[in-house]
């Protein structure tokens, strides 16, 4: 098999059209999609059933379209990108206002992109290794949400390894996620995660700022609900037996 590069026309009436006559002739296809069209690119490659490796950010995993793929273990993220940011080369004309922004020894204008990651559906052997797990549960380490049935875990490496039910973990917990040690339970984010894993909706009746904190997962701090940032609600497949007193 040869792996092809796709171009992306940045017009999004044509795109789909072009991209759909383009994908019947390739077998994969590794592309760095325009970030704005992430969601269509990805739906014309699974719906017309091709292997790929493409680049998009670490948060297209909460959007509604894409997290349910990468629930189901039908797309994953790739090897090689897991931290920092990453330089790309923009046209001659591109303003670079930001910063990060600059010119290569060549006189080729770039920019740097945080949250870069490859996402791919081609299997990696990295995927199935699992993260060694060495701290152990604790109410009071890992508080429980108010208005979901989990615990907050904020760190990926903190991730305990003897508590057998859910657990809300950051989204960069892909980066290291083994489909063989953790079952993806949902997304707790407003619009992207199943309502149904909710324990509590909040209404303007308990709170001024009911709609805020229905966004994503919360918790009690200092006498006071906050909210955490968005989470992957997952479960441990075979969680260690805790430590008896």
């Amino acid at each position: 098999m040869r792996l092809y590069g796709i171009p992306c026309l940045q017009i999004s009436h044509r795109y789909a059209l072009a991209i759909s006559a383009l994908f019947t002739c390739v077998l994969q296809i590794t592309a760095n999609p325009p970030f704005s069209l992430f969601r269509e690119y990805v739906a014309v490659l699974m719906e017309h059933k091709k292997s790929f490796i493409i680049i998009g950010n670490i948060n297209a995993v909460t959007y509604k379209e894409f997290f349910p793929l990468i629930m189901n273990n039908e797309v994953w993220i790739g090897p090689s990108i897991h931290s920092g940011d990453r330089a790309f080369y923009v046209p001659d004309d591109y303003p670079l206002s930001a910063a990060g922004c600059g010119v290569d020894e060549n006189g080729r204008k770039f920019i740097r992109v945080k949250g870069i990651r490859w996402f791919t559906n081609l299997d990696v052997k990295q995927r199935h290794e699992e993260m060694i797990l060495v701290r152990r549960y604790t109410p009071e380490e890992y508080p429980h949400y108010d208005n979901y049935d989990a615990v907050e875990v904020s760190k990926t490496s903190d991730i305990p390894c003897d508590y057998p039910d859910v657990r809300g973990v950051p989204i960069t917990f892909l980066d290291k996620y083994s489909p063989d040690q953790f079952e993806i339970i949902g997304m707790a984010k407003r619009g992207a995660g199943d309502p149904a894993l909710k324990s509590h909706v909040y209404t303007k009746d308990e709170y001024p700022n009911y709609s805020d904190l229905n966004a994503t997962p919360t918790l009690w701090v200092d006498g006071k609900l906050k909210n955490t940032y968005p989470r992957i609600l997952v479960r441990n497949k075979h969680p260690e037996a805790p430590k008896e007193d």
